[in-house]
Parts: C-alpha cells; sequence; structure tokens
C-alpha cells in the first residue's frame, strides 16, 4: 500500500464515506464578519449529507450569516493516519417532515443540553487522505 517514504494515499469515495459513516465527532470550520470559527460537533452521516443538532447562540448565528461551511474528521492507528474534510453548504431544517425524520436518526447530543435544532450539510466536495505512520528519516 505505501509507496517510499512519508507516503501519503488519497482516499477513493467510498472509504471517505465509510469514514464519515463510523465516526461522529467532527470539526466545523465556517466564517461570518471576516472571522473564521472553528466548533466541535457530533454529526450523523447518512451517506448523502451530514446531519448536526445544535442551539441558538454563535454557531447558529454564523451558519445563518454564511451557509458555506467545512468539516474535518481525523483518526489514527499505530499504523496510519488519516483525514477526511467535507466543504459544503449548511442548511437549517424548517419543514416538520424533514424534523421528524431527522428525529428519527441515532444522533443525540454528548453533552446534556437541549440542541433541537437541526443542520444538514450538502457536500460540494469531499476529500481524504491516508498517511503512513513511520519513524522520521534520517535528517544527514
Amino acid at each position: 500500500m505505501w509507496e517510499g517514504e512519508g507516503s501519503v494515499v488519497e482516499l477513493g469515495e467510498e472509504e471517505r464515506w465509510q469514514l464519515l459513516r463510523h465516526n461522529s465527532l467532527a470539526r466545523l470550520a465556517l466564517s461570518a464578519a471576516g472571522e473564521i470559527d472553528i466548533f466541535p460537533v457530533n454529526y450523523y452521516a447518512d451517506g448523502e449529507t451530514l446531519l448536526l443538532r445544535t442551539a441558538p447562540g454563535t454557531k447558529l448565528l454564523e451558519l445563518t450569516v454564511n451557509s458555506h461551511v467545512a468539516v474535518e474528521i481525523d483518526g489514527f492507528t499505530d499504523e496510519d493516519a488519516w483525514s477526511v474534510v467535507v466543504k459544503g453548504t449548511a442548511r437549517r431544517l424548517e419543514r416538520q417532515a424533514e424534523i421528524d425524520e431527522a428525529d428519527q436518526t441515532p444522533l443525540v447530543p454528548w453533552i446534556p443540553t437541549l440542541k433541537y435544532i437541526y443542520v444538514r450539510i450538502t457536500p460540494a466536495a469531499i476529500t481524504g487522505r491516508r498517511f503512513e505512520r513511520a519513524p522520521e528519516p534520517e535528517r544527514y
């Protein structure tokens, strides 16, 4: 699988979605008024979109100002590390039928807070890489 020192392998679409489906913690990056914010979020990946829950506050306000977002997840083992980045558009779910459908997913807040607002992220692009973890090569 690995070729040469410090190899990086691009992940295929199925592997990117598999990693998204089998994880649930990410960092959400968004921008409003020229400022970039990054928020830890838990999410649910249904295979086509990402769903998250939030409450009124800075994150929701920034999502309504600028719906273009990036979501990043990563992980590692002793042998390798990986990263998946989703860039897309976020939209607050407004219709009751959408909210009822979202209520049926396994998405629940990680902390005991009321997060009753659903946001769906529709990807425009998904990238992913796997990195070989190995000792640093000799410098000299």
